[in-house]
């Protein structure tokens, strides 16, 4: 069930919220700094879609991302859960005073 807070960020995109089970995988990259980006392709096995590093454009390496389960993203990155029930097609970027939310359709071309 999607939190207060994922329902909010869904409500301001102006879409419904997508469960988020806390066993699904999302990849995450290095998260050393801000800003906090995040986006999700469509769900494929147990990944979610979701891809979270921090810094820049995303990076293109293929080892770059590990994939951990949604329960442990919160003690690494808690400031992107509040994200997780964006559908498959979302971005976002926090950083101190900013945060954007916007659909990206090529993430759907997978």
């Amino acid at each position: 069930m999607p939190t207060d807070d994922q329902v909010a960020v869904c409500a301001r995109a102006g879409v419904d919220p997508w469960e988020v089970d806390p066993l699904a995988v999302v990849g995450v990259g290095a998260l050393v700094g801000l800003p906090l980006n995040g986006l999700r392709h469509p769900p494929q096995g147990q990944s979610n879609g979701w891809y979270i590093w921090s810094g820049g454009e995303i990076p293109v390496d293929p080892d770059f991302f590990r994939p951990i389960h949604v329960n442990h993203l919160i003690e690494i990155a808690p400031e992107a859960i509040r994200y997780l029930a964006l559908p498959p097609g979302w971005r976002f970027q926090v950083a101190p005073g900013h945060e954007d939310v916007w659909a990206d359709d090529q993430l759907l071309n997978v």
